[in-house]
């Protein structure tokens, strides 16, 4: 659209300004552009009012292209202190584009809760004094939105690190405490809507694009077969990680859960009789509502609220779905910090205990616990207990079944992150090619790879899923015929690289090296010590450290894990380099 709006809210000013070309084509939107705004500012504490959160869809969103309707949020994460985005559906990228804007930046603070509200392509800023406190819901109720909502729960007012954004009625900025970050701007809400149109260079070869992707997903079980995402959600996902012995069970002391088969999501279909629910844009339609209207848990919610916490009630893991959304609350980290107090108290907790919780957290009347498990854990004298890596909160895949993903997550720019790479994809779903997960062989290569796909994937910005189906390549096509620019899947490649490779940069600047890229010592740990059940199998602590230097040696890093003067000239980071350069320079002197 070739527009940025920037929106002081010290001020209450919200100008317009045009998107330089050439940065569209280098970071191509989403979590490239994020990242490039947010390049000069990341080092300020992430409540600082200059702190900028940037907003970004990509250049297919609110085309026909599928999966089209995502979009992207990115600052400094309050829960880990690194560069933190988030990808989100629904249709908030939708109506940013048809808004005549490619993105939002905020900066500054306001005196009293705000909300934005851009619509028939003007932006103004509204006053929210009367809701603050309000969750999800009351504020939906109360801003009635022509278009789509983004909105911060009581959570965010009350500081929990993990708290996330709440677009529309099923969809969330879910990791990292963006939530907080746009809570300490006083930003309420975002209310977007456009009515205009996005034009493509070439309408004919994009629907030929779209076509080959459709046919692709048509073609793909993990997608479109009757177990499927499209029938199940991520809640397929269940009964696969149980037969492979990797569901997380009892804050990671095990990987095994006997119940898990009456916990599938064919018994929650059957028990919460589900309708499918699609982000704008895609036609896979994972996304599961129950009858009562209730957004349904994903795959990591489900076993998180059953097998993490020892727990077999189904109603209590839709329960805790709800509430931590209208709250304003991560599932994941919610969940993880639960595990982490039962097992520092040595105390299973009731399906009432749990809600009763997760309510005490969002309204500010558990303060320990809204830190996060390692911060929780770590003032507990318990610093193990945390199943964390650079503070976020880990997803729900045992690396002691699935060595790539134990990897994965240590060099995760964005901490225990499991969609920067998702090896689950080769080494359970073995698309595109299986690999073997009891063994690191190849897995950093595979892993330097799928991270540049997916950053990548996240500024087109498209979902991930679809990418079980089709690859780059047909996506090169769509963009080619959206933009009129050459693309390739060679050319969006290198460009991913270039993305992730300033999130390094980034973190790096802010102290972050091979100390940090590492996950709980648990994992290595031999069977039948620290509670481990006699059938876990350790991640060889050799091997994972010998695979991790073949990451840095093929991702152009250090041994320390940091950037290199040479490797951000070729990508043409230069100027990135030298802040961090910068900083480690001021560092010294200090």
């Amino acid at each position: 659209m070739g527009n940025v709006l920037r929106v002081d809210l010290s001020t209450g000013s919200a100008v317009r300004e045009p998107l330089d070309p050439e940065a569209a084509r280098q970071d191509i939107g989403g979590r490239g552009l994020a990242g490039r705004f947010l390049d000069p500012y990341v080092h300020l504490p992430w409540d600082h009012p200059d702190m900028p959160v940037c907003l970004f869809a990509g250049p297919l969103t609110a085309t026909v292209a599928p999966t089209s309707g995502r979009a992207c949020m990115a600052s400094r994460s309050p829960l880990t202190g690194a560069f933190c985005d988030a990808s989100v559906g629904g249709s908030l990228g939708t109506q940013l584009k048809k808004a005549g804007l490619d993105g939002i930046v905020f900066t500054g603070r306001s005196e009293r809760p705000v909300g934005l509200v851009v619509e028939e392509g003007q932006a103004r800023v509204a006053d929210a004094s009367a809701l603050a406190g309000a969750t999800r819901g009351e504020v939906r109720s109360a801003v009635d939105p022509k278009g789509s909502l983004a909105v911060t729960g009581p959570a965010a007012e009350n500081g929990v690190l993990f708290s996330s954004v709440m677009v529309d009625e099923h969809h969330a900025f879910g990791r990292g405490g963006l939530g907080l970050c746009l809570a300490a701007k006083n930003l309420k809400y975002l209310a977007v809507s456009g009515v205009g149109r996005v034009s493509v260079a070439d309408p004919a070869a994009l629907k030929k694009a779209r076509e080959d992707i459709f046919r692709l997903v048509a073609a793909s079980p993990v997608l479109s077969g009757g177990h499927g995402f499209s029938c199940f959600g991520t809640g397929a996902l269940y009964d696969l990680m149980d037969s492979r012995r990797m569901m997380p069970t009892d804050n990671f002391r095990a990987s095994r859960f006997e119940h898990a088969p009456q916990l599938n999501a064919v018994r929650f279909k059957e028990a919460f009789r589900t309708t499918k629910h699609g982000c704008k844009g895609c036609h896979i339609q994972c996304k599961k509502v129950a009858a009562d209207g209730r957004s349904m848990p994903e795959f990591e919610t489900m076993s998180h609220f059953t097998a993490l916490l020892g727990l077999t009630d189904m109603e209590l893991v839709v329960a805790a779905n709800a509430l931590c959304n209208d709250l304003g609350m991560d599932t994941i980290s919610t969940a993880v910090t639960l595990a982490c107090r039962a097992e520092i108290e040595g105390k299973r907790p009731t399906p009432r205990d749990v809600l009763e919780t997760i309510e005490a957290i969002g309204r500010g009347r558990e303060p320990l616990l809204a830190l996060g498990a390692a911060r929780y854990a770590a003032g507990a004298g318990r610093p193990e207990a945390a199943m964390a890596v650079k503070g976020m909160e880990l997803p729900a895949y045992d690396p002691r079944g699935a060595y790539g993903m134990g990897l994965a997550y240590a060099l995760s720019t964005r901490g225990g992150c499991h969609l920067r790479a998702y090896p689950v994809s080769h080494e359970i779903l073995r698309k595109p090619v299986a690999t073997d997960r009891f063994s690191f062989q190849g897995k950093a290569r595979i892993i330097k790879i799928s991270e540049d796909a997916g950053a990548m994937v996240d500024s087109l910005t498209a979902c991930k899923f679809i990418f079980f189906a089709a690859s780059l390549e047909e996506y090169a096509a769509a963009l080619q015929a959206a933009t009129g620019e050459p693309y390739t899947a060679h050319s969006l490649l290198a460009r991913g690289e270039r993305i992730y490779y300033r999130e390094r940069i980034l973190n790096a600047r802010l102290g972050f090296n091979s100390v940090h890229d590492d996950i709980p010592g648990r994992f290595f740990a031999p069977p039948g010590q620290g509670g481990l059940g006699p059938d876990i199998r350790p991640v060889p602590r050799e091997e994972f450290l010998e695979a991790r230097a073949k990451y840095y040696a093929v991702r152009g890093l250090t041994p320390e894990g940091l950037p290199t003067p040479e490797k951000a000239r070729q990508l043409g980071l230069e100027e990135s380099y030298e802040r961090f350069l910068d900083s480690a320079r001021s560092l010294l002197r200090k």
